[in-house]
């Protein structure tokens, strides 16, 4: 399989000696929007920037070929990216997280969330731990946890940033220098605590994600997430 790799930060790095292990061939990295040079590509991996990605995963879609992306923070543009996918009979696959482990958390935590509904005692808490060059805070996996909870659990409508509110889940975003990213959420009452954790231990989950991701989408048409490629939820 040959590979755009569209970001070529540490991720991007990362991605590139997983993907070459698993015997694929990378044919294009680079840190820039990008324009005819996809065309060599069966699948492109986007962990760009986000005024960047939305061009790259246009760009992809006009080229016919099928788009990883992890990206966070262009997401106001979701929907026009589906559309164009659509009208194009293009492949995408968008995660806030593309780690195995993390994918599975995601159902843990909705499932929870279910159960959590009807006692009425407890209160539910998200925190987030990483690297201090991350700066985008909270992360993308704690957003996409909260909005979980909150489609899944009557008592809350919205999240907030170190805030605790009526109808609010509080995010707690914790920067420390290497660390590769813990979540955990809390479900507290009076008389005791129940917890769920997702701690990475290196860049490696994420990145191995990603490739398996790619190597699911190819040949696919439609959007699709994780949970697709997991065959879970």
């Amino acid at each position: 399989m040959k590979i755009a790799l569209l970001g070529y930060g540490k991720m991007g790095k990362t991605i590139e000696t997983i993907a070459v292990q698993r015997g694929h061939t990378i044919v294009l990295k680079t840190s820039e929007t990008i324009n005819e040079g996809i065309k060599e590509a069966d699948v492109a991996i986007d962990f760009s920037v986000p005024d960047a990605a939305v061009h790259n995963i246009s760009n992809c879609f006009n080229h016919n070929v099928p788009v990883i992306s992890g990206t966070t923070g262009w997401l106001d543009h979701y929907e026009d990216m589906v559309l164009l996918c659509q009208e194009k009979q293009g492949a995408f696959i968008y995660a806030s997280n593309f780690s195995l482990g993390v994918n599975i958390f995601f159902e843990l935590n909705k499932n929870l969330a279910k159960m959590m509904a009807s006692l009425k005692d407890y209160h539910v808490t998200l925190e987030e731990i990483h690297h201090t060059q991350k700066l985008d805070a909270p992360s993308g996996t704690a957003i996409s946890l909260a909005q979980d909870i909150i489609a899944n659990h009557e008592r809350y409508d919205h999240w907030a940033l170190d805030q605790k509110q009526d109808k609010t889940i509080p995010i707690t975003a914790k920067r420390i220098e290497n660390v590769s990213g813990t979540h955990s959420i809390d479900y507290i009452s009076d008389v005791d605590t129940i917890e769920i954790k997702h701690t990475a231990h290196s860049r490696q989950g994420f990145a191995l994600g990603a490739v398996v991701a790619a190597e699911w989408l190819l040949g696919k048409t439609g959007v699709f997430t994780m949970k697709d490629v997991l065959n879970i939820g």
